[in-house]
């Protein structure tokens, strides 16, 4: 059985002014670990943090990736530092938060979720992703310490590509694309999911794969849950005429905006797909509990003949000739027999066996 997501640490919040920074999360790193990027167009370093944070150089663009969400004496020395408001600390360590974007008077703020498929259990392992950003900085933020952005670093790093001649809105964007192209990779391995789900129905269908297709749509629904709302939350970042934004990273965002599309297209795909497994597993039972009672039905009429000629010979009449010759027993097996076969031989004429 799948184990369900602990929601019980939301409780926590109850009553406590906004902004309260309260982690509604798993924890899975010990101690916070942050890496420091900078660069420019001539420039690249990269190294974690030892010390004090550091002060936004407006000859570069500051990225600070921030592994371990969970320590809240952090998140807010972070926030008075950049002078962060309030209410975004709170979004960051408040896992369970709606994607959405939001604009400040010194930065934009942007939260989703990315997400894994564990195959073995057909189970969909979020993780939020937060990110604020604003002239010549970026801050993303997660609790857990998988490389997600190593892509995005090997481009900084390799000077491959447009990233590091661009503003930290772009790097924004890189970091969104990132996210939304895992979305693919998920729903992809959903389709194969499907896929096996299809071929155990055809096979051999039993009462553990409608558990398998229940627990998979209820999967589904939830990644629908999300997926609607970073459709919302970019799109409002494509209309957005904030002084962050650069006008040459719009048509970037168009783009991710057509992904988000066509990624909820694909998820809605899939919804239907599991919806006809659904009904493919109901015809399926059907056509095996008809199986079944073809079978015994055959069976039956077989026998009733035979149990008709055992009924009359079984009677205690004296006046019954056939009672008294010789080879009577062995006539009356003789007749049994053929009219078992004959009727075998129609039921296959009629393809009925």
């Amino acid at each position: 059985m799948k184990k369900k997501p602990a929601r019980n640490k939301k409780k926590t919040k109850l009553g406590l002014p906004p902004g309260s920074l309260v982690f509604t999360g798993e924890q899975k790193l010990e101690n916070p670990h942050i890496t420091i990027i900078r660069y420019n167009a001539n420039e690249y370093t990269a190294h974690p943090l030892s010390g004090e944070l550091p002060q936004v150089d407006p000859n570069y663009i500051t990225w600070i990736d921030v592994r371990g969400i969970h320590d809240s004496n952090l998140i807010e020395d972070i926030g008075r530092s950049y002078s962060i408001h309030p209410l975004v600390l709170e979004d960051i360590m408040d896992v369970q938060q709606r994607p959405k974007y939001e604009e400040y008077e010194n930065g934009f703020y942007f939260t989703l979720r990315n997400y894994k498929f564990d195959a073995s259990t057909n189970s969909i392992v979020p993780e939020q992703i937060s990110i604020f950003a604003g002239p010549h900085f970026v801050f993303s933020f997660q609790e857990d310490r998988e490389e997600l952005f190593a892509e995005v670093v090997t481009r900084l790093e390799t000077a491959r590509g447009k990233i590091r001649f661009r503003t930290a809105d772009y790097l924004v964007y890189a970091l969104l694309d990132r996210i939304v192209d895992g979305y693919f990779l998920t729903l992809d391995q959903i389709g194969e999911a499907v896929e096996d789900l299809e071929d155990e129905i055809i096979s051999d269908v039993t009462r553990e794969t409608k558990s398998k297709i229940h627990d998979l749509k209820r999967e589904l629904l939830t990644l629908r849950r999300s997926l609607s709302p970073v459709r919302e939350a970019i799109g409002s970042f494509v209309k957005s005429d904030s002084e962050f934004i650069d006008d040459s990273t719009v048509i970037f965002l168009r783009d991710l905006y057509d992904h988000c599309i066509q990624a909820f297209d694909i998820l809605e795909t899939s919804r239907d797909n599991l919806t006809g497994l659904q009904d493919l597993y109901i015809s399926e039972l059907g056509f095996k509990a008809n199986a079944v009672m073809q079978v015994l039905t055959i069976v039956a009429t077989i026998f009733i003949p035979l149990t008709f000629l055992v009924g009359i010979y079984g009677m205690n009449f004296d006046h019954m000739p056939e009672l008294h010759y010789r080879y009577s027993y062995f006539i009356l097996w003789m007749v049994m027999v053929i009219m078992a076969l004959s009727m075998l031989y129609f039921f296959r004429r009629k393809k009925w066996l």
